[in-house]
């Protein structure tokens, strides 16, 4: 038993010597980092809009509910068209009694023209003739160009997209009466987004005239690069800010209009202690990294940490020095220590 238990603590010792040396570690070191101002904003759709009623009708079918994709030119609400398919036949009858008359003021007219040759007529009846003949071709324009908004009035009562995006709200039921500019369905566009940020004008000058910025989401523990930021020129006389509009990369997946978000935006560049985000430990309400010294010791150390630099380093407050090394793996660190 007793070569046995100096065989095993002789193995242990060998196995914890293979991984400390394969434990990965950083050197603590001070780098130039942006210097940020951080700001609470909303997201919002950098397209979107509300659809209203173009025609008074009852509500005959709705295709599409909220939180549905929908594609430029679909079919996404029906108003019955009975009253407007009523109103192209008017229309269209309107057209051949009005393409009659002008057949017949045309006839009267040649007619006319070949009695005032032959000296049957005076020149008074043959002007007559000729100005109805003109009425005649007015009038037959004129209904053509009813029927034809007829026919436009008619093909309101399919209400479609005017581009591919997702359904915000519904804002009608099934069977209701609605007239002329009833708002109908509201939607956007998830594949352009961005962020509404009130700016103090005191940071104006800070941001500068190209800002870049950095979006945080909080709720998907995410950041990613703002793609532009547009400063808006106009100013909130009670607030004294200034609206900024931060644009998202295509497609951003997540996101959504009303989400919360935080912007960085760079100010400056200033040195600070860094460390990879993936060495820090969390035991409770204390914050460490295990110091690995140059026997490749690792030793569980407190530190007071700052703000992160980027998404994989944050800034070491105290705690540390430049020139030591921490321990990329926390865990298998703290199993090392153990072991030894």
């Amino acid at each position: 038993m007793r070569h046995r238990a100096i065989f095993l603590l002789a193995f242990a010792f060998t196995f914890s010597a293979q991984a400390a040396d394969d434990l990965a570690v950083a050197p603590v070191q001070y780098r130039e980092v942006a210097q940020s101002y951080s700001a609470d904003g909303v997201v919002e759709a950098a397209r979107q809009s509300t659809v209203s009623a173009q025609i008074a009708g009852r509500v005959k079918e709705i295709l599409f509910d909220v939180g549905d994709t929908v594609k430029k030119g679909q079919v996404i609400l029906r108003i019955d068209e009975r009253e407007a398919a009523q109103a192209v036949a008017g229309s269209q009858a309107q057209v051949m009694q009005a393409q009659a008359a002008m057949q017949k003021a045309k006839s009267d007219y040649e007619r006319s023209r070949q009695l005032y040759a032959q000296k049957f007529i005076s020149q008074a009846a043959l002007d007559k003739a000729q100005a109805d003949y003109k009425m005649a071709l007015a009038q037959a324009a004129a209904t053509e160009a009813g029927a034809a908004q007829s026919v436009l009035t008619h093909g309101y009562t399919s209400v479609v997209a005017p581009y591919s995006g997702v359904v915000g709200a519904r804002l009608v039921e099934l069977g209701e009466m609605v007239t002329v500019g009833k708002p109908l369905m509201s939607g956007f566009d998830p594949a352009q987004m961005r962020v509404i940020v009130d700016m103090p004008q005191y940071k104006l000058a800070d941001i500068g005239l190209h800002p870049q910025a950095m979006i945080e989401l909080p709720s998907l523990n995410h950041q990613v690069q703002a793609v532009s930021v547009t400063v808006l020129p106009t100013a909130d006389a009670r607030t004294h800010s200034s609206q900024v509009r931060v644009y998202l990369p295509a497609n951003e997946v997540g996101v959504y209009p009303g989400m919360f978000v935080r912007v960085h935006f760079v100010v400056g560049k200033a040195k600070k202690l860094l460390i990879p985000a993936s060495a820090v430990v969390h035991r409770s309400e204390m914050v460490g990294v295990y110091v690995v010294d140059e026997k490749g010791m690792a030793q569980l150390r407190q530190v007071r940490l700052g703000e992160a630099a980027g998404q994989d380093e944050i800034e070491v407050l105290a705690g540390l020095n430049p020139g030591e090394k921490v321990a990329l793996e926390p865990i298998k660190a703290g199993m090392l220590r153990q072991a030894k």
